[in-house]
């Protein structure tokens, strides 16, 4: 690809209101996916503006999806049959300033939530990197998690209710359900329908973030948690070019840790002397400030400005999780397929996301390291280097992100998760009749 074509490329998916409506998902009368890389095999919609709405028609169906924002890369929303939308269900219904809860209907969107919460003196330990997604979808998939000490956004559920294949209400609790709560949190879209989050928070704060140049990958064999225990959370962004690490971003909550202001040098890498883009090539307009000037949670632990997240991205991503201790091996292993990989790449970010409990989360019982890719929006290419990157990280048992793209075979799922019968159990429970199922859970759920 020309240089100016992966500029514009690269720009425009960087362009666009991340709370506007989303554009660009449908072709005709066919549904796209965020990315447009998956087309849905059905267009078949069904708005739901209440719970008790839902409940009947949940009652009428004999199979159906639940489709949210469409940030899934893969076919784990889709279906053949129906789709039900609860985008309506959007609003914040309780928040618990003395035990420090919130409440929120499942179709809220973290943007408008962390807003919420920020003008009320509270904060969220993590936020999603793309604002428009929604809680009840963030949460299924275990998605996004950043800093040695934070878990992933499913990591802060307490409680969660939710229709079943009858349309009977179901309300599980961590402090009451214990082990069916572990398994129902991060359910992939197989346990039933969630109307309502709990979340844990904690009192607003405000964030500093830095961001240094060309850190040399061989300061990542000795000094790999140092370097991702600078901050409250840390990101290493590299194109696998020359052994090198292109920006380190480091965002430090203020009142703790160093004031990296002063540090001309990290570990090898230099300050950066102006605000900068992860991709180093693309203006920084569109990135949340840097150089240390502090910020609320929410304007500083995403990479994007709110207003300037995608509302679409032609691009293509794929994340898989190693055991920390194992994150300097593992990164080599990556980088030995360079050649490969670069040619076909936008970006490739490193973040460290602390273990939870939870049966189905990459990081179950783990302190992770999250690989995570941004492919060129070429389907067959990626493809092709799915099973590379996947063989040469197998030694180190990593995990897939559940709603991005792999080519991990159900058998190998199983190994990595333990619990997978149990969780099949779990499905068949609320779900005897298969209401929810589809072909993703179908090949990687249950081997069929």
């Amino acid at each position: 690809m020309k240089k100016r074509t992966f500029l514009k490329l690269s720009s425009v998916m960087m362009a666009g209101s991340a709370l506007s409506p989303l554009i660009d998902w449908a072709q005709g009368d066919k549904i796209t996916n965020w990315a447009g890389n998956l087309t849905y095999n059905t267009h078949a919609l069904h708005k739901a503006a209440s719970i008790e709405e839902a409940r009947g028609w949940i009652k009428s169906q004999s199979r159906f999806k639940v489709l949210g924002t469409r940030h899934c890369f893969n076919d784990i929303a889709d279906s053949k049959d129906q789709f039900l939308l609860l985008g309506d269900l959007n609003k914040v219904l309780a928040l618990d300033k003395v035990n420090h809860t919130v409440t929120v209907d499942s179709g809220i969107r973290y943007g408008e939530l962390a807003v919420f919460l920020n003008d009320n003196g509270f904060a969220l330990h993590n936020l999603a990197s793309l604002p428009h997604i929604s809680v009840a979808g963030g949460v299924a998939t275990a998605t996004h998690g950043s800093g040695v000490h934070n878990g992933n956004l499913s990591s802060a559920v307490t409680g969660m209710q939710l229709l079943t294949a009858a349309g009977e209400t179901v309300t599980l609790s961590r402090h009451q359900h214990a082990d069916q709560f572990a398994g129902a949190v991060v359910h992939l879209g197989g346990i039933g329908v969630v109307t309502k989050v709990t979340l844990a928070i904690q009192p607003t704060y405000q964030v500093r973030q830095y961001v240094y140049e060309n850190l040399p990958m061989a300061q990542l064999e000795h000094h790999f948690d140092e370097i991702m225990s600078a901050g409250y959370s840390v990101s290493l962004f590299t194109d696998w070019r020359n052994r090198n690490i292109n920006e380190v971003w480091i965002k430090s909550r203020v009142g703790e840790g160093e004031l990296f202001g002063t540090k001309a040098a990290f570990f090898g890498a230099r300050a950066a002397t102006r605000d900068l883009h992860p991709i180093r090539d693309l203006a920084a307009e569109n990135c949340t400030p840097q150089m240390g000037v502090p910020g609320p949670w929410h304007e500083r632990l995403p990479h994007f400005k709110m207003g300037f997240t995608p509302s679409s991205g032609r691009e293509l991503q794929s994340e898989f999780f190693v055991p920390r201790d194992h994150s300097y091996a593992a990164l080599m292993a990556v980088e030995k397929l360079h050649e490969q990989i670069s040619p076909h790449l936008l970006i490739t970010e490193v973040r460290c996301i602390a273990a939870d409990d939870l049966w189905m989360s990459p990081c179950g019982h783990q302190n992770s390291t999250a690989i995570h890719f941004t492919w060129k929006p070429d389907w067959e290419a990626v493809r092709k280097l799915l099973p590379q990157i996947e063989q040469a990280l197998a030694p180190f048992h990593a995990k897939p992100h559940w709603g991005k793209l792999f080519m991990m075979p159900h058998a190998r799922l199983a190994e990595l998760y333990p619990r997978m019968r149990e969780f099949q159990q779990l499905l068949r429970h609320y779900d005897p009749g298969g209401k929810f199922r589809n072909a993703f859970l179908n090949r990687n759920i249950f081997g069929v």
